[in-house]
């Protein structure tokens, strides 16, 4: 029987309430959209496995919640993540300027060698955007991270967005490995049905 997976990845959305977090995770993950989905409660998550460069790699994507008495709950899950997305809105100002804020998280939270990915989420209300895609992209500069305008509700830039964070991990941890190494990163678990290929043109 064919291993289910070569490696399993966790990642982590974080951001304000409201930003599109979880419709990002359930487009990638279910390829779908609703305009109705409630606040999450704590922290939820959805799995996809996907392939990247000829490996399975399944990808646990942790979805958390934005507001503030959650904070306790939702840092406690930076330790053993992978790689962290964060989302802001393009037509949120406030949600932007918090990023720096939710960086300050990941630093105090996170393991020091985590993957960081910047998301501008609802690119498809170009009409009502605050926030200026060079802003944006000079913040993920400084901070010398991968940055997307994304749209969960156009199907915008979400598939190229998690797979290039997984390419990433997948490409760090490859140059880690002991040579001639084939173990995985995670022990692979009972198979599971494979969620798709990546295919990626990406260029920083």
């Amino acid at each position: 029987m064919a291993k289910a997976y070569d490696h399993l990845f966790k990642l982590l959305l974080i951001g304000d309430s409201g930003v599109g977090k979880t419709c990002l995770v359930i487009r990638f993950a279910e390829d779908s959209f609703s305009s109705t989905y409630i606040s999450t409660i704590g922290i939820d998550f959805k799995i996809r496995t996907v392939d990247i460069d000829g490996k399975k790699i399944k990808l646990q994507v942790w979805d958390t919640a934005g507001q503030e008495r959650f904070k306790t709950i939702t840092t406690a899950y930076y330790r053993g993540a992978m790689g962290i997305v964060l989302v802001y809105d393009i037509t949120d100002e406030k949600s932007f300027e918090n990023i720096q804020n939710w960086m300050k998280s990941i630093k105090e939270n996170a393991y020091a060698g985590v993957e960081r990915l910047l998301i501008g989420n609802k690119c498809d209300m170009e009409g009502k955007r605050k926030v200026q895609r060079e802003e944006a992209e000079k913040l993920a500069k400084e901070h010398g991270i991968r940055f997307f305008e994304t749209s969960a509700k156009s199907s915008v830039n979400v598939e190229k967005a998690f797979c290039t964070l997984a390419r990433d991990i997948l490409q760090k941890y490859s140059r880690k490995a002991a040579p001639g190494s084939s173990r995985p990163l995670l022990e692979p678990g009972p198979p599971r049905k494979a969620g798709g290929k990546c295919s990626l043109g990406v260029s920083v």
